[in-house]
């Protein structure tokens, strides 16, 4: 009988919780101790890293944190919460259904981004120079990935995504106090570099870009990254969600009900 207790209890094993009637300890810290003496960032990074970081580690994620909220209807994440808002579920299903839509293109960039970074990262510790491990990077990630490159280029902000070269000047500032090293603030500035000489005109730094950079400082595995931004976002959906159930409406749809899709006629004899 013991063994079976045994098991059944080992079935689900975890250093992030001890939780006991009475009791429930996060990473060796007693809640009630990290209640009001914790940050909620800091508490991001206790659970998933199993330390508590500085400070100043803690501000400089909650600044790629801030940044990441929201970009407006238009970005399929919002658009998608605020028409599930319309169809009469719950505010848990329509943050569900906005998260749901973070994947490899829209809000996954920041980890594909970070993998790149990563890479030159790898062969610049091999020995490779700076220029060449920037370059043989990105070709690599290419030949992988495609041409567009993760983290850079934007359909709206052009040559300048406003909340990069924010979160960059945030990251140099850290470097400086030596919060972060700074390199992959450096290896991200000169993929900028060698993407807008490869197109011949001004590429930006995007979001998934500058939160990738911070990320890689702090030393978050590249899959992080994608988990980060979906905090991050979350907040938008929340926010967007709750004002469509405010604002009511039923069963909207991606555009007014007078406005139908283009029918594309098809020949079946073909």
């Amino acid at each position: 009988m013991q063994q079976y207790t045994d098991d059944v209890r080992r079935w689900w094993r975890t250093s992030i919780i001890d939780m006991a009637p009475g009791s429930i300890v996060f990473r060796g810290h007693p809640v009630e101790k990290l209640i009001g003496n914790v940050s909620f960032a800091q508490m991001i990074w206790l659970l998933v890293r199993g330390e508590l970081p500085t400070t100043e580690q803690a501000e400089l994620l909650e600044c790629a944190l801030v940044a990441g909220v929201d970009h407006g209807p238009q970005a399929p994440s919002i658009a998608a919460a605020r028409m599930a808002a319309t169809c009469g579920v719950g505010l848990n299903n329509v943050m569900a259904t906005g998260v749901n839509m973070l994947g490899d293109v829209h809000g996954g960039a920041g980890e594909q981004c970070a993998r790149l970074f990563f890479g030159i990262a790898e062969r610049l510790e091999g020995g490779d120079q700076f220029s060449s491990a920037i370059r043989d990077g990105i070709a690599a990630w290419q030949k992988t990935n495609g041409r567009f490159v993760a983290g850079f280029g934007h359909r709206f902000h052009k040559p300048v995504d406003p909340r990069a070269p924010r979160l960059m000047e945030l990251v140099r500032e850290a470097a400086r106090a030596g919060t972060v090293s700074g390199r992959f603030a450096d290896i991200g500035q000169a993929v900028q570099v060698e993407i807008s000489r490869q197109c011949s005109s001004p590429i930006a730094m995007n979001i998934d870009g500058a939160t990738a950079v911070i990320f890689c400082e702090l030393g978050f595995a590249p899959q992080l990254s994608r988990g980060l931004f979906c905090l991050s976002r979350s907040v938008g959906v929340l926010a967007h969600g709750w004002e469509q159930i405010q604002q009511g409406g039923r069963n909207k749809g991606p555009m007014p009900p007078a406005l139908l899709p283009h029918y594309e006629a098809k020949d079946n004899h073909e």
